[in-house]
């Protein structure tokens, strides 16, 4: 199977009402379910609810080094979203042992690898689509993420 029919498979099971579905296909097989204690759009309201920063308001000061926060714990201006192109798990570096991609305060050009996402035994690096700063990272390292959450802040010029 390739990656534009899984990832169109993902889009269709997310836009469904199903809750779970397997497909057996050439000696391959792909399992999708949804997870009964926490619905997948449950974090959607909660990221509407946050206002915008009025103009000439005060903006928060810069996160630690390293920093690891909640999504939607950001301002909308001048910051940009890198999102997960799929379901997986998210590892900040190549290896266990090895340093991360990137850190808290680093600049990054479009096309600069910020992360892994294992997704069936396939590790793929997610990119930067944007040139800027990395003010926040939202997940930690090792846990799930689901197909267009967001996993970087970046402040762009």
């Amino acid at each position: 199977m390739d990656l534009s029919y899984l990832e169109n498979l993902i889009k269709l099971f997310e836009s469904s009402t199903l809750t779970e579905l397997e497909i057996d296909e050439e000696g391959s097989r792909v399992t999708l379910s949804r997870a009964k204690e926490q619905p997948m759009f449950a974090a959607m309201p909660q990221q509407m609810a946050y206002p915008m920063p009025m103009p000439g308001a005060p903006s928060a000061p810069a996160p630690a080094h390293g920093e690891v926060v909640a999504a939607g714990d950001h301002h909308a201006a001048k910051t940009h979203e890198v999102k997960s192109p799929i379901v997986g798990t998210f590892y900040r570096s190549p290896a266990p042992d090895a340093d991360p991609y990137v850190q808290v305060g680093q600049e990054v050009e479009n096309g600069t690898t910020l992360c892994i996402i294992e997704a069936m035994k396939l590790m793929n690096e997610i990119e930067s689509d944007a040139k800027g700063k990395v003010v926040k990272i939202l997940i930690e390292n090792g846990q799930p993420v689901e197909y267009g959450q967001a996993l970087f802040v970046l402040e762009i010029a």
